[in-house]
């Protein structure tokens, strides 16, 4: 059984640009009741994915990769309007890669940055353009952006 453990921050500013890597995504839900069931296209790869929460921070997961026209063909048929579309850019800091996603259509203007850790005590240290932590903030996970975009929020 894999286990995910990730901290979630929002980004101040874009000094972190421009990465040597960048990676554009697509990301559909299946509609699910107490685990999160997803397809990902991730340039030319795509991975269909199960996660169940532990805790505020750490979730079960399990990650197969798939072919990509299936992956596509999966968004379509069966996650409707539950999907996020987004750059995500691997910036590299003090012996960490830090995922920076730029969401774009409903979510766009969002910008988060992922840190994932080998356990939930991990130290680290922040880069200066990383903002308030969002991890323990359940509107930031992906499935729910896509349920209920950013777009939307009041401000």
């Amino acid at each position: 059984m894999g286990t995910e453990i990730e901290r979630k921050f929002l980004v101040n500013d874009m000094t972190w640009k421009p990465s040597r890597k960048s990676l554009d995504v697509i990301q559909g839900y299946f509609p699910t009741n107490g685990f999160s069931l997803r397809v990902r296209v991730q340039d030319d790869r795509a991975f269909l994915t199960l996660k169940k929460s532990k805790s505020q921070i750490s979730r079960h997961e399990f990650e197969y990769e798939i072919p990509a026209d299936d992956a596509r063909e999966l968004i379509g048929l069966f996650c409707g309007s539950e999907v996020i579309e987004k750059t995500r850019h691997l910036v590299e800091y003090k012996g960490f890669t830090w995922e920076v996603d730029e969401f774009h259509g409903r979510n766009a203007g969002l910008v988060v940055a992922e840190l994932e850790l080998e356990n939930e005590d991990q130290p680290f240290e922040k880069p200066s353009w990383i903002g308030a932590e969002v991890s323990q903030d359940s509107r930031y996970l992906n499935a729910n952006l896509a349920r209920c975009p950013y777009s939307t929020w009041k401000k």
